[in-house]
C-alpha cells in the first residue's frame, strides 16, 4: 500500500517538474583518486596530476601521486575541468571532469595508464598545490545556515529568541515553528538530546544563545536523520575552536525587560515583575597542540521574566461569565557546560570524547484571581509557587576513520544522556468561606543510550551514505499528591508510571550530480516499540503499548536551467511519535481551572510532504520560492472540554484524524550597496483539520466532536542590514504574523520590531553590542477558544520588550 502510494506521488512530482531551492552548497571541493599501471595494476607513484579549466585551459591546480599512487587536489571550485595525467614511460591521459556543489569530496574512478613504446625520458615537472584549506563535508540539498553572531537584534538572549528573526521560523507558545508547524525536531551538533527534547522540542527559551555558533534549518531532511518531526529539523551547532595554542572568548551581557506595566492587574493580587534583569556571562576556551585539542564552553543565563500575564473572559453554555487574570513572575537560572578532547591518533583516525552538564532552575510565583462578569465580586484567588530543577548529564564518544581516498569515511558514535526532572508545586486556594493548600511532587529520571555507525563513500558524481542507529530510552516517573481543603486534585491518579522506547533503524542514501541534474534518493527503515507501564491502581488509565516497522523514503531532484535558475522537487515521509509528557497519566494544573493530562492511548502521526520551487540568483542577490504541501494521518492535538457537573476544563492529547498544511514561501535577498542590504521573507499557508470525534477517558468518559477547521495565515519578516563603517554594523527587523488556527480556536495577528547595533573594538578582538526587542511593545497574544461547554477569549500581555548591552573579547 505504501509502495503504491509512493509511486503515485513520485509520478505526480515528475509531471509537475519544479520545485525548491538548494541551499548551503559547497564552494570548495577536494578531488582525489589513484593511478595504476594498466597491465600489472601496480600503483604509480610520482605521477603528474594537472587540473585545467575546460573553458580556456588555464592552470587551476596540480600535484603528484604519493608512494601508493594516490593524489588529492584541495580547494577546487565547482566548474568543468580537464584532468591531465602523465608520467615518464607511460602514455599521457586526459579526462573531462565536472565538479558540482553537492559533495565536499569527489573520488575520480581508478586511472590506468598504458606503458608507452617510447623509452625517451620525460622530466617530472614541479607542481604547486593552489589551495591548502580543507573543506568539511556538508549536506547540501536543503539546508539554510545562519550565524548567531550575525543576528544582532536578538543577541544575548535564549536560543528560542535568537530564532525568532530567521526566515521561515515563527515562535508560538514557547515553541518554534517552521512554516506554521511546530512538529520540529531540534538537534544539538546533529544529535537529539534531553536539553532540547527527544522527539518534541523543549527548553529552547532557557538555553543561552551565547553557547551557539550556528543554526541550521532543514525543511526536507534526508533519510540519514531520524524520521521524527514532520515540519523539519533545526540543528544547533555549539561553539568550538580548533586553532593552535591557547585561544578563546569571554563575554558578558546585561539586559532588562518589562520596562513598564502594559496592563494593570485585576484587584487584590501581587505586583507584576518590572525592570527584570537578564545576566549572561560566557567563556569559551581551547588548547590545541600536536595531535590533541582540548575544549571547554561554559554559559550561564539568569533571567527574571513576566512569563505570562493573560487576561481571560470565559463564558459557559449556561450563561455564566467569569473574568480572570493569570500572572506568572518567573526566575530562571540555566547553567550549561561542555568539555572534551579531540585526539588525532594519526592522519586517518580521530577520537573525540566529550561531556556536558546542564542545570535549569525555575521558580514561578503566580496569582490568578477570578471575578464575576462586571468585576464587582472576587469569586476566588489562586496563588502558586512552582519550584523546578532539571539536571542533564551527557557523555559522548565518537570515532572517525578516514580511508585513503578523500571523503571516504567511517563514523562510529555512542551517546549517553541522564535527565532528571525534580518538580514541586504549591497552590493556595482562597475561597470566600475557606482556604486550602494543594501540593504535589514529581520526580522523573530519564536515561537514553544511542549508538550509531555511519559510512560515506564518495563517487565521481556524488556519494553513497549508509548507516545504522540504535536507541534505548527509559523514563520512570513518580507523582505524589498532597491535597488541601476543597481540593480538586485526583489523589488516586498519582503513583508511578514507566515509559520504555526501543528504536533500531537503518538507512541508505544516494547523491548524484552532473552539469544539469542533482538528485538524492534515500530510505530509512525504523522499528519502534513503545511500552508505557502504569500504576495498576490508576482509576482511568491502564498499561499500553504500540510498535511498528515503517519505511521513510525521501526524494530530491533538481534541474539546472542555466547559471542563474534551478528547479527542484522534494518528497519525504516522516513521523511524530507522542513524547513521554504527551502520554503522562498524572493530572497537572495548567491554571486554577484547567487540568492537563496525558493519554497513553495516543498513537504516532504520519506525514507525507511535497515541495516544489525555484531559485533565481543574480549578482548581489537572489529570489527563492517554494510551494509545499503536507498531509498527515492521526494528527496529534490537545482537546479541551468540561464534564457534566463541573466548571473545570480538562485538556487531553488526542489523535484528531487528518490534517493538511499547504503554502508558498518566498525569500528575496538583495545587496543594495556596500552599506545596505536586506532580505524579506514571506510565507502564506492554509491549515486544515478535518471534522473528528474522539472519546476522552479522563476524568470520566465523554465524547468530544469538532467540525472541520480551516484558516489561511502567514507571516512577513523584513531584515535590514547596515554596514555603517568598518566594524560598525546595525540590524533592523520587522515581523508580522497573521491570524492563525490553533486547537479549537484561533490566535490573532501579532507585530513587532527589533533593533541592534554592534561595534568592533580593540583591533577586532573586542566587540560591543546593544539591542532592543519589540521596540513598540506591540506583541500581544490574543486567542479565541471554543471548547465543549464553554468558550473564552484571552489577551496575554507577557514580557516581550527587552534591552540588552553586551561585550565579548577574543584571545
Amino acid at each position: 500500500m505504501i509502495l503504491k502510494m509512493l509511486k503515485k506521488i513520485v509520478f505526480l512530482l515528475l509531471i509537475l517538474i519544479s520545485v525548491s531551492f538548494i541551499k548551503a552548497q559547497v564552494s570548495n571541493v577536494m578531488v582525489s583518486g589513484i593511478v595504476k599501471d594498466k597491465q600489472d595494476k601496480n600503483d604509480l607513484a610520482y605521477t603528474n596530476i594537472i587540473l585545467k579549466k575546460a573553458s580556456d585551459e588555464t592552470f587551476v591546480a596540480g600535484t603528484i601521486t604519493n608512494e601508493e599512487g594516490r593524489f588529492s587536489l584541495e580547494g577546487i571550485k565547482p566548474d568543468n575541468y580537464h584532468l591531465e595525467i602523465s608520467i615518464s614511460g607511460y602514455n599521457s591521459q586526459n579526462q573531462d571532469l565536472f565538479i558540482g556543489s553537492l559533495s565536499g569530496f569527489i573520488e575520480v574512478p581508478i586511472i590506468e595508464l598504458e606503458s608507452s613504446s617510447s623509452t625517451k625520458e620525460t622530466k617530472i615537472e614541479e607542481v604547486v598545490l593552489t589551495s591548502s584549506k580543507k573543506n568539511e563535508i556538508i549536506d547540501k540539498m536543503d539546508k539554510k545556515t545562519y550565524s548567531v553572531a550575525d543576528n544582532i537584534s536578538q543577541r544575548g538572549g535564549s536560543i528560542l529568541q535568537s530564532m525568532q528573526n530567521l526566515p521561515g521560523v515563527t515562535v508560538q507558545d514557547g515553541k518554534v515553528q517552521l512554516r506554521g508547524n511546530d512538529k520540529v525536531t531540534v538537534l544539538i551538533d546533529g544529535k537529539q538530546t534531553a536539553l532540547t527534547g527527544f522527539g518534541s522540542q523543549s527548553g529552547l527559551d532557557n538555553i543561552p544563545a551565547s553557547a551557539i555558533d550556528k543554526i541550521e534549518i532543514i525543511n526536507n531532511p534526508s533519510s540519514k536523520y531520524d524520521a521524527n518531526g514532520n515540519a523539519g529539523i533545526i540543528n544547533i551547532i555549539m561553539k568550538k575552536n580548533t586553532k593552535n595554542g591557547w585561544n578563546g572568548k569571554v563575554g558578558f551581557t546585561y539586559g532588562t525587560g518589562s520596562l513598564w506595566v502594559r496592563k494593570e492587574n485585576l484587584p487584590t493580587i501581587r505586583p507584576q515583575y518590572t525592570f527584570t534583569p537578564k545576566i549572561n556571562p560566557s567563556v569559551s576556551l581551547n588548547y590545541r597542540k600536536d595531535k590533541v585539542n582540548l575544549f571547554l564552553q561554559a554559559d550561564n543565563l539568569y533571567t527574571e521574566t513576566l512569563n505570562k500575564n493573560e487576561f481571560v473572559t470565559r463564558t459557559y453554555d449556561d450563561g455564566t461569565v467569569i473574568n480572570s487574570q493569570l500572572k506568572r513572575n518567573r526566575n530562571t537560572n540555566y547553567l550549561t557546560t561542555k568539555a572534551g578532547i579531540d585526539w588525532n591518533i594519526d592522519a586517518q583516525n580521530t577520537l573525540t570524547i566529550s561531556g556536558s552538564y546542564g542545570s535549569e532552575k525555575i521558580i514561578d510565583r503566580g496569582d490568578q484571581p477570578f471575578f464575576n462578569k462586571d468585576l464587582s465580586q472576587r469569586l476566588r484567588l489562586w496563588q502558586f509557587l512552582e519550584d523546578e530543577l532539571k539536571t542533564t548529564i551527557m557523555g559522548s564518544a565518537s570515532y572517525q576513520h578516514k580511508f585513503k581516498d578523500a571523503g571516504h569515511l567511517l563514523n562510529v558514535g555512542f551517546n549517553y544522556t541522564f535527565h532528571r526532572e525534580d518538580e514541586k508545586y504549591f497552590y493556595d486556594n482562597y475561597l470566600p468561606t475557606s482556604t486550602g493548600t494543594d501540593a504535589f511532587k514529581l520526580l522523573s529520571d530519564e536515561q537514553v543510550y544511542d549508538f550509531n555507525v555511519d559510512y560515506v563513500q564518495p563517487l565521481k558524481y556524488g556519494r553513497i551514505e549508509t548507516g545504522i542507529k540504535l536507541r534505548n530510552r527509559n523514563i520512570p516517573t513518580n507523582m505524589n499528591f498532597i491535597p488541601g481543603v476543597n481540593s480538586v486534585l485526583d489523589v488516586s491518579a498519582g503513583g508511578w508510571a514507566t515509559y520504555k522506547e526501543l528504536i533500531p533503524a537503518v538507512y541508505g542514501n544516494y547523491i548524484f550530480e552532473n552539469e544539469k541534474w542533482e538528485a538524492e534518493l534515500g530510505i530509512r527503515l525504523e522499528y519502534v516499540k513503545v511500552q508505557y507501564d502504569v500504576n495498576p491502581f490508576h482509576p482511568t488509565y491502564k498499561s499500553d503499548s504500540y510498535n511498528y516497522t515503517q519505511p521513510f523514503p525521501n526524494l530530491r531532484l533538481a534541474y539546472k536551467l542555466n547559471d542563474h535558475n534551478k528547479l527542484s522537487v522534494f518528497y519525504n515521509r516522516r513521523v511524530d511519535r507522542p513524547n513521554e509528557v504527551d502520554i503522562r497519566i498524572f493530572p497537572k494544573y495548567d491554571d486554577a481551572e484547567i487540568i492537563k493530562v496525558g493519554n497513553p492511548q495516543l498513537r504516532p502521526q504520519f506525514t507525507n510532504s511535497i515541495e516544489l520551487g525555484h531559485k533565481y540568483n543574480w549578482d548581489g542577490g537572489y529570489l527563492y520560492s517554494a510551494l509545499y504541501h503536507r498531509f498527515a494521518n492521526g494528527t496529534i492535538t490537545r482537546i479541551s472540554s468540561i464534564v457534566p457537573g463541573s466548571t473545570l476544563v480538562y485538556a487531553v492529547f488526542q489523535n484528531a484524524g487528518k490534517s493538511y498544511n499547504s503554502g508558498l514561501e518566498m525569500i528575496l535577498n538583495q545587496k543594495i550597496s556596500k552599506v545596505y542590504s536586506f532580505n524579506i521573507n514571506g510565507n502564506i499557508y492554509r491549515n486544515q483539520i478535518n471534522a473528528f470525534s474522539v472519546e476522552n477517558l479522563y476524568p470520566q468518559p465523554n465524547i468530544f466532536s469538532a467540525d472541520q477547521e480551516t484558516a489561511i495565515s502567514g507571516n512577513v519578516k523584513l531584515n535590514n542590514i547596515f554596514k555603517i563603517s568598518k566594524g560598525f554594523d546595525a540590524q533592523f527587523t520587522a515581523v508580522y504574523l497573521a491570524p492563525d488556527i490553533i486547537p479549537q480556536g484561533k490566535i490573532g495577528s501579532r507585530f513587532s520590531m527589533d533593533l541592534g547595533i554592534k561595534k568592533s573594538i580593540q583591533n577586532g578582538k573586542g566587540e560591543l553590542f546593544l539591542n532592543a526587542t519589540d521596540l513598540l511593545n506591540t506583541m500581544v497574544i490574543k486567542k479565541k477558544i471554543q471548547g465543549n461547554g464553554f468558550a473564552y477569549t484571552s489577551d496575554d500581555h507577557y514580557e516581550t520588550q527587552v534591552v540588552r548591552l553586551g561585550y565579548s573579547y577574543k584571545f
